[in-house]
């Protein structure tokens, strides 16, 4: 029992000195990494995915120049509406050709790619925009780090309970153990998951419709993925439905269109080009 109290406050240590406020949310979050353990993390990952076997990375063509031109206004605008979470991002943007995968990924520190099937489903930049803005949210509210911390205490919570049933039988500790796991994923791990997909949604939104770009299009992006998608139950799902993503989207457009509307003003009229 001396174990489990210590591990609990460890727990209660961990959890009260790695509390951090997600910039733009006010939500706070748990990350016990520094941000610059974030930034060597994400800077590796960056190389060793796309170091892959099969990985191909687009050096040149109109599809780099794409993402290119929308990556630096999507920069602007986190930079305008995050100064403090951007600080010391090296944002880089990588174009992978595999037209099967539509899907786009961001990295501490602002490594990030897009692959040329979502280039093909977001069939106008205003789309694209609205997936990059997401995904540098993503970047921003230091989700990954977030996720990161929460394993490790979603693992260490288990290992206390493994040593709390040390008295049950084998069997009856093995069923409890197998229940807890579930109940830590479905319960937990994957609610915790799309709640920083909902977060990524709102900040995503409305970096994108300061870098100037139409936040409606981000209701049509997900209406053609919904179309497409063939995904798990929502409850079985890291990300929610798409029928619940365009609904808080939807709920978030007047505000969004605010920041757009106040976007061209600023940059003297230019609608998303």
């Amino acid at each position: 029992m001396r174990n489990i109290a210590a591990f609990a406050a460890a727990v209660a240590v961990a959890m009260l000195v790695g509390c951090t406020t997600v910039s733009g949310t006010g939500r706070k979050q748990l990350n016990v990494l520094s941000r610059e353990q974030e930034f060597t993390l994400g800077t590796d990952a960056y190389g060793e995915m796309l170091g892959e076997k099969g990985v191909v990375r687009l050096r040149t063509g109109p599809e780099l120049d794409r993402v290119q031109r929308i990556a630096g206004r999507i920069e602007d605008a986190a930079e305008r509406l995050h100064p403090r979470a951007v600080q010391g991002f090296e944002w880089e943007w990588a174009v992978i050709r595999d037209d099967a995968t539509v899907n786009a990924w961001a990295l501490p520190g602002g490594k990030s790619a897009v692959y040329t099937g979502m280039l093909r489903m977001a069939d106008d930049d205003d789309q694209l925009a609205a997936v990059m803005g997401h995904e540098a949210a993503h970047a921003i509210a230091r989700h990954s780090g977030e996720r990161i911390s929460s394993d490790l205490v979603l693992q260490g919570a288990l290992q206390g309970a493994s040593m709390a049933l040390g008295d049950m039988s084998p069997g009856a500790q093995q069923a409890t153990m197998m229940a807890l796991g579930l109940t830590s994923q479905y319960g937990v791990a994957l609610p915790w998951s799309r709640m920083q997909e909902g977060e990524a949604d709102e900040m995503g939104l409305l970096i994108s419709a300061d870098a100037g770009y139409d936040p409606r299009a981000a209701v049509t992006l997900w209406q053609r993925m919904a179309a497409q998608s063939g995904g798990p139950p929502e409850f079985l799902s890291t990300h929610p439905s798409e029928n619940t993503r365009i609904a808080r989207l939807q709920k978030l457009m007047p505000r969004a269109l605010e920041v757009w509307e106040a976007a061209k003003a600023r940059d003297g009229g230019a609608a998303s080009r």
